[in-house]
């Protein structure tokens, strides 16, 4: 399986289970692994055979503007659905963490995988 993969994507939205986490949008950084549905883009060199990913992270942004969450477990499988049924993706790996949220720990965070990964 071919993968695109997005590295510290950085993505504000209101999150936590807390009181004083919700009063401010806070920013996540989020990576993403996306398998390809086929090698059909190695070959064609077309963007249109692809999963562009110009146009994940613009998507994730403007759903996290919209939605909100308590645990960014959910948060995750948001993303995760969103990928695999807007983007036709087979597989998915997301990882999102919150940086600065507890003294003296970088940072926080959860990864799910969802989807069949192709060997």
């Amino acid at each position: 399986m071919d993968i695109i993969f997005l590295r510290e994507v950085r993505a504000a939205t209101l999150i936590g289970v807390y009181d004083w986490e919700r009063h401010a949008p806070q920013t996540l950084e989020i990576d993403l692994d996306i398998g390809i549905p086929s090698e059909t883009p190695c070959h064609s060199d077309n963007i249109g055979d692809t999963i562009h990913y110009g146009e994940v992270v613009e998507r994730v942004r403007a759903s996290l503007a919209e939605q909100h969450f308590l645990l960014i477990e959910a948060l995750a499988e948001h993303i995760a659905h969103l990928i695999r049924d807007e983007f036709g993706a087979a597989w998915v790996r997301v990882s999102v963490t919150k940086p600065g949220i507890l003294p003296d720990v970088a940072k926080v965070g959860v990864t799910i995988e969802r989807g069949q990964r192709s060997r």
